[in-house]
């Protein structure tokens, strides 16, 4: 069955006749799953690791008689500095590797769990870094608040590889300042990525103030390696994964734009070309950072997600104007070069662990989720696309080529929003959003939900699929929420 308009004949969900996803789903065959076991075991992993760290640098504060020196005032406030200013350290490199887009971490984690992981390690190494810089000077400065502005400029000044400390922190103010909720609302995204690179420069202007003045690092061999290996870690992740592999795989790939074409009012496809794009081992409903060689502007990377299954001959995004560098998208030419970083994103077959895959994107969102119809293995039935539109749906040709050639069921959910805490829109129905969702597709919660479109839209559809009892393990977003 598809459809261009899905209706719900009764507010209370009671359908006349069997629901387009009432087919009965086969038990998931061993090997799916497997993908989402191992990547749930990385995340153990690396949590395991990060906190192993920090109990390793806290055991070394307190053989140095941290725990003891709290027990005076001027002592006290020096030790608690010390151990801020580890704590600091080892969660800032952590950030570091976060933002280094290793791939075995980007597949394990995805990337909205990834960039709640990033802030929250940046939020708390910063704090971390600002208590250290205040109480540790307050010690130096005997426990006397009148004199902690004299010791701090005197530190500043004086003390090895401090003023390059003092830059590197400036850096990470102006990146925490502009990751806030109220200032990213006045950037457009490619300011804001841009200004985040400075984070990688504070990190780099903040070694040699722990190399010079840092006594952890030389206390002992053991906390020597420790700080080289974490420190070569971090700088190696950057170096190979956000430098050389782009590097190496652009210069291989050669890619270039092939083709241009309107899907929609201020929406288009972009095809590309190039040589063995195999290389770039990109799956359906993952996403580039793409930077179009086409005047002013190029050093600006935007995220934007295949919208069709890469085959290994080509690739293809479809952008909607919504800023500076994706209005300019419909302006491109064929030939434009095009530089690459990734691919990125769990929202893929890697998560799967079910039979049954209901697909739910709103807008421009649709289009990992078309990548996926395509790129996922189902048998008819097992498979079903809802998309939520405003003016007009996207790929409507190239949906009813799949639902005509592997079953897969297509739901289009027309109008305007029609209420403040609906996803759905006011050509639907009235049955509330769970009476439609179940109605639709009965078995919801025995199925991998997909879900991509705005944060907010996104909240509401993840609360209506938690109300329909699917499980949280079976849910995977893709925001794009930065």
């Amino acid at each position: 069955m598809t459809s261009t308009a899905a209706r719900v004949p009764h507010a209370d969900g009671a359908a006349p006749h069997p629901a387009p996803g009432a087919a009965v789903l086969p038990p998931a065959p061993p090997v799916l799953g497997r993908a989402a076991r191992a990547d749930a075991a990385v995340r153990l992993g690396a949590g395991a690791l990060l906190w192993l760290a920090l109990l390793l640098v806290t055991a070394w504060w307190v053989e140095d008689g941290g725990v003891q020196d709290l027990g005076g005032w001027v002592s006290g406030l020096t030790s608690a500095g010390r151990l801020a200013g580890l704590g600091a350290s080892v969660l800032l490199l952590a950030q570091v590797v976060a933002m280094a887009r290793l791939p075995i971490l980007e597949r394990a984690y995805g990337q909205d769990r990834l960039t709640r992981v990033h802030r929250v390690l940046g939020l708390t190494s910063f704090n971390l870094m600002l208590a250290h810089v205040v109480i540790v000077t307050w010690g130096y400065a005997a426990g006397s608040a009148l004199r902690w502005p004299g010791e701090l400029w005197d530190l500043s000044v004086h003390e090895p590889g401090m003023l390059l400390a003092v830059a590197g922190f400036a850096c990470l103010v102006m990146v925490v300042v502009t990751s806030l909720r109220a200032a990213r609302r006045r950037l457009r995204y490619e300011s804001w990525h841009l200004l985040h690179l400075y984070a990688y420069l504070g990190v780099a202007l903040a070694l040699p103030h722990q190399l010079w003045t840092g006594e952890d690092l030389t206390a002992s061999t053991a906390r020597t390696v420790f700080w080289w290996t974490v420190w070569g870690v971090a700088i190696g992740a950057v170096l190979v994964w956000r430098v050389g592999r782009p590097v190496a795989l652009n210069l291989r790939t050669r890619l270039h734009v092939t083709a241009v074409v309107p899907e929609a009012a201020g929406t288009w496809s972009v095809h590309l070309g190039g040589e063995r794009l195999d290389l770039l081992r990109a799956d359906a409903g993952q996403f580039f950072t793409f930077r179009f060689l086409a005047g002013k502007g190029w050093t600006r990377g935007n995220p934007y997600s295949l919208s069709a299954a890469p085959d290994g001959a080509g690739l293809r995004i479809t952008v909607a104007a919504s800023g500076d560098g994706s209005a300019a998208v419909g302006a491109l030419t064929p030939g434009t070069r095009v530089l690459v970083e990734g691919p990125y994103g769990r929202l893929t077959h890697r998560a799967r662990s079910r039979r049954g895959v209901l697909l739910i994107g709103a807008g421009v969102g649709v289009t990992p989720l078309r990548a996926l119809a395509e790129g996922l293995d189902y048998a008819p039935g097992e498979a079903v696309y809802l998309e939520r539109y405003t003016r007009e749906p996207l790929f409507t040709a190239e949906l009813q080529d799949l639902h005509a050639r592997r079953g897969l069921t297509v739901l289009r959910l027309p109008g305007r929003r029609r209420a403040a805490g609906s996803w759905l829109g006011d050509g639907v129905g009235p049955a509330d959003d769970l009476a439609a969702l179940t109605y639709w597709v009965p078995d919801v919660a025995e199925r991998d939900v997909y879900v991509c479109g705005p944060p907010g839209w996104t909240a509401l559809v993840t609360r209506t699929l938690a109300d329909a009892g699917l499980p949280a393990d079976r849910l995977h977003l893709e925001t794009f929420e930065w």
